[in-house]
């Protein structure tokens, strides 16, 4: 009944007026994309986030920006903290997590050769087996890897 009582008036409203309408009205998101890295061997990348306390080791990734894409933020990341960019990504998933209102764009990718830290971001940059990943790797870090490797 609403709907067809404010609907023409709605319709009616200027556009930045009806824009304004659905921010406050529509939950806002932060979106971020990250990646599982593979070298030659099948390692996966971990970098060791500064900023993170107590998260210890997981995936690259990071914020979007105002209009980027995903596949561009990332690269822009990796650029930012590894100094490098892998040389294939394909969408591996997206998934939201509601309780920090998050939405995530994570990759499958390959980088080979050696990478290093190349920011006060991240205090080390290393490869690791998929069945022997770091003691300190967060269960969600693990199943992000699990399901980009399941394809």
């Amino acid at each position: 009944m609403l709907r067809r009582l404010f609907g023409p008036i709605w319709r009616r409203l200027p556009r930045s007026l009806r824009r304004v309408g659905i921010l406050i009205s529509e939950s806002q998101f932060t979106v971020t994309a990250g990646a599982v890295l593979l070298d030659e061997d099948g390692k996966v990348l971990l970098l060791q986030h500064r900023f993170r306390p107590g998260r210890g080791w997981g995936i690259p990734g990071g914020f979007l920006r105002s209009g980027e894409q995903p596949e561009a933020a990332l690269r822009r990341e990796l650029r930012e903290e590894i100094g490098r960019e892998p040389s294939e990504l394909t969408l591996a998933f997206v998934r939201t997590l509601k309780h920090v209102r998050q939405v995530e764009t994570v990759f499958l990718g390959r980088m080979d050769g050696d990478v290093r830290s190349d920011s006060d971001e991240i205090g080390e940059a290393a490869w690791f087996a998929p069945d022997n990943l770091p003691a300190d790797l967060t269960r969600d870090q693990r199943d992000l890897i699990r399901r980009a490797l399941k394809g």
